[in-house]
């Protein structure tokens, strides 16, 4: 966890834009994969870990992040003054718009990862939420579950 909270402290001293984008990108690879499996999903993913998640659910999350990170560099960063360039806009200057599709991709399939991790973990443990502190959403951790593998490696690749 203390690798996702200095993440999260870097991304926070790029900009606030830089960590928006990392944040969005959870989201709505959560919302979509949500959406998607909501209305597709037929083939579980992890069964066993967590039975609600689909292999369709991930696909559009997958969707979703792709779509996010092209309208935030064309209409965010490219027509709105703001204080840093975004996750989406380091990676396209860093590794073209073929890098930014595919390392978008890669980025949500952290999330789904760290997703499962916890899920795992809380089965293992025997408990249905990680915490008392937000009842009925898992506990804290399934809040920020996604985003202790995804601001690493997004402070990584915005970086290298």
């Amino acid at each position: 966890m203390w690798i996702g909270w200095l993440a999260l402290a870097r991304a926070r001293a790029t900009g606030v834009n830089f960590l928006l984008s990392a944040l969005c990108l959870v989201w709505v690879a959560d919302i979509g994969a949500y959406a998607a499996g909501r209305a597709f999903g037929t083939r579980k993913l992890a069964p066993s870990i967590s039975p609600g998640k689909s292999w369709e659910g991930v696909a559009g999350g997958m969707a979703s992040v792709l779509v996010l990170a092209v309208l935030w560099v064309v209409l965010i960063d490219r027509r709105w003054p703001v204080d840093s360039a975004s996750l989406y806009t380091q990676l396209v200057e860093r590794f073209a718009w073929p890098g930014l599709l595919l390392l978008a991709v890669v980025l949500a399939g952290f999330s789904v990862v760290g997703d499962l991790f916890e899920s795992l973990v809380k089965r293992a443990a025997g408990v249905k939420d990680s915490s008392r502190l937000l009842p009925g959403h898992g506990g804290v951790l399934d809040r920020i579950d996604a985003l202790l593998p995804v601001l690493p490696v997004a402070m990584a690749l915005a970086t290298l």
